[in-house]
């Protein structure tokens, strides 16, 4: 059996590696995919809303403070289920510890439904969407972020020392999982073509959205030579989907 994404993080050295690099000033996390997935989901104002992924817990604080209605997290890795436990403390607030591929989804019970950089870990995504759409009400969306597939199919192209400057797309529409050195182990990841995650949104009955990249904006960053080499190469994709 291929190794669930979220135990990648319950090896503690990854763990410690992962919480040091989020701290970092202008990392990726902070400059770039949460504005754009702030712009998707809009005004949370009194939604329920559930987060496939939740890691830490820590945006479910930002979402009540914006007014929502209730946060659901999900998600498998022990030692960010018992980090979700020191940072989320709301009484409209709650993390379940289990994997996404195991979460007994309600039904209609969702305004809205986001995962942040989590989906990419999935074999089956057809199976979640599926689920991701019965715990919607009508009306409601899905948003979500992933790696980019030009990230997931450069994986190979690893770097000597320092930064890397150079990304090598191969096998693009060779799909499937994809090893990656990372944090100091060995994520498993499954890279899909654009194409691959549109067609399984509509595939599970949702009304496509908004599609976006991960453009950078230059007032997000307090370095210039990191606004630059962001702007070489898209490091997320972000999609919607809704209940229509």
């Amino acid at each position: 059996m291929t190794q669930r994404g979220y135990e990648f993080y319950d090896n503690q050295q990854t763990f410690d590696n992962y919480i040091e690099r989020r701290s970092w000033n202008d990392n990726v996390n902070d400059t770039i995919e949460k504005p754009i997935v702030m712009e998707m989901i809009g005004n949370v104002g009194m939604k329920h809303i559930c987060d496939l992924g939740c890691g830490t817990g820590s945006f479910g604080n930002e979402l009540l403070d914006l007014g929502a209605s209730s946060y659901i997290g999900i998600e498998g890795s022990q030692n960010m289920v018992a980090r979700s436990k020191q940072v989320l403390n709301r009484s409209n607030s709650k993390v379940i510890h289990t994997a996404m591929e195991d979460w007994m989804n309600p039904t209609n019970t969702y305004d809205l439904v986001i995962s942040r950089l989590a989906l990419h870990y999935i074999e089956d995504l057809d199976a979640l969407f599926g689920k991701v759409f019965a715990s919607l009400c009508s009306g409601g969306s899905f948003v979500f972020s992933v790696e980019h597939p030009v990230m997931t199919s450069s994986f190979g192209m690893t770097r000597q020392e320092g930064l890397k400057q150079d990304w090598i797309v191969d096998g693009y529409f060779d799909t499937g999982v994809r090893k990656q050195e990372w944090l100091g182990g060995i994520a498993l990841k499954f890279h899909r073509t654009v194409e691959d995650y549109y067609v399984a949104l509509q595939g599970a009955g949702f009304v496509v959205g908004s599609l976006r990249e991960s453009k950078p904006r230059r007032v997000q960053f307090a370095n210039e030579e990191a606004f630059l080499r962001r702007m070489r190469i898209p490091l997320f994709l972000f999609l919607e989907g809704n209940k229509n």
